[in-house]
């Protein structure tokens, strides 16, 4: 390119290559194989693949290139690569062809673009599993400012998107704590089980509680402050010593067994028309929005308040990629697609309904009709059958439960914020039209 110069526009097929290296498959693990099932959406990195697909080569992607997942574009599955490893073939792998002509951070920036997506999604073929047309990709046109505007726009955006990984991991660790939790006391019963064990032994009952409710040594206890002492104490004497037959095999005496709809009211949402939506409103929460991908649209109709959700509020999506999901979007009407569970929280949290959801989805698919997309019914939801324990600790594990579900809450907040920020940003730096701020960030 003799004649190249930087403040122009260009298509990517002049300063981008598709890379088509191949990999032995021995030389990747489950850790560095990256396909369009482990890419997260909306920009959300990868994660760990599950499997490994029976091949003897995959293609090839290092550090700095883009991997783009080409089914279903409008997802927005991209990722920076930060380590090398294989990728399917479903998985773009996007390399400049001269880093000193077109940074390989602003590339990564100009592919999960949404004019980028949204050009993908237009010129995409096939209807059930829409792939994204390779050469009409390479077609696509932007502007290239010189390469120290590139360098500054990427580093700058490169430090909104770490901080917005970091809120990603925190939440989802604030999660899995929580999920850890549910499993000890709710599923495998490990505070009452050492209860039963200590008693057996001749030890302390009330300590080995205390140990299995923290997750730490009789010595480890020790180091505690008094407070923490006397919460883990008060919880401990709440889970019994006894495990009694039920229907759903063995339980902690005095637990319960009940059906969903004796705990929790399933409220349909409301079906609209594309012609009711609304350039302004109320926002309609759908099934799309859940994954943050599609335009919100809104309403103007006026509607109960069981019609409605607000901030923390445990909704369903029984439709598609249907689970269970805390609301934490301002207050909403919810399609049809989606279920408002009204939680009778006399009887339980919404948080235990939520954990306890999120195990049974997976066996409820099971039952789920539908060839393309899949639906669950009301009826298979409200005939669940949950383990409800005593009332003090469904409500001492809600009180454990809100510390976690609130930080996540506002670690959400200021990620929609950094969201905000590096989304509106980011069209104007990838036209040129001006530079981020030192302090933007």
């Amino acid at each position: 390119m003799s004649d190249f110069q930087f403040n122009k526009e260009y298509e990517l097929t002049e300063l981008v290559s598709f890379v088509g290296d191949k990999i032995d498959a021995n030389k990747v693990s489950l850790d560095t194989y990256i396909s369009t099932d482990n890419m997260l959406v909306d920009r959300g990195g990868v994660k760990p693949a599950t499997k490994l697909p029976a091949a003897a080569k995959f293609n090839q992607f290092k550090c700095n290139d883009t991997l783009f997942s080409n089914i279903r574009t409008y997802f927005r599955k991209v990722w920076l690569a930060d380590f090398e490893g294989g990728a399917s073939p479903d998985v773009l792998i996007f390399r400049s062809k001269d880093p000193e002509k077109l940074d390989p951070v602003y590339l990564y920036f100009l592919l999960s673009d949404e004019g980028f997506v949204n050009h993908t999604v237009l010129t995409a073929k096939g209807a059930k599993m829409p792939r994204g047309d390779k050469a009409a990709i390479m077609q696509f046109k932007f502007f290239l400012p010189d390469i120290d505007k590139q360098r500054k726009a990427g580093n700058d955006l490169l430090t909104i998107n770490k901080k917005i990984e970091l809120n990603r991991q925190t939440n989802q660790t604030l999660e899995e704590i929580a999920q850890v939790i549910f499993k000890s006391w709710f599923v495998d019963f490990e505070p009452v089980k050492a209860k039963i064990k200590a008693k057996q032994n001749g030890q302390d009952p009330e300590l080995a509680t205390m140990c299995a409710i923290s997750g730490k040594t009789e010595e480890q206890l020790k180091g505690l402050d008094e407070a923490t002492l006397q919460q883990l104490k008060t919880t401990a004497v709440l889970f019994p010593d006894v495990l009694v037959e039920s229907e759903l095999g063995e339980i902690p005496e005095g637990w319960e067994v009940k059906k969903l709809k004796e705990v929790c009211r399933v409220i349909n949402g409301r079906a609209y028309k594309n012609t009711e939506f609304k350039e302004e409103g109320t926002p309609i929460v759908r099934i799309q929005n859940l994954s943050k991908r599609g335009k919100t649209v809104y309403s103007d109709i006026e509607l109960p308040e069981d019609k409605l959700i607000d901030k923390e509020d445990f909704i369903y999506a029984w439709s598609a990629t249907f689970g269970p999901h805390i609301w934490r979007g301002p207050k909403s009407i919810y399609h049809y697609h989606i279920w408002k569970m009204d939680v009778n929280e006399e009887k339980i949290s919404r948080y235990f309904l939520y954990l306890s959801m999120f195990r049974k989805t997976g066996q409820m698919k099971s039952g789920a009709t539908g060839s393309i997309f899949t639906h669950l019914t009301k009826s298979i939801m409200e005939s669940q059958q949950m383990l409800v324990a005593t009332h003090e600790l469904n409500m001492s594990f809600k009180d454990t439960l809100e510390m976690y579900f609130k930080k996540i809450t506002v670690l959400g907040e200021e990620l929609e914020v950094l969201e905000g920020l590096r989304d509106s940003l980011l069209p104007k730096l990838l036209t040129g039209d001006r530079e981020v701020l030192e302090d933007a960030c």
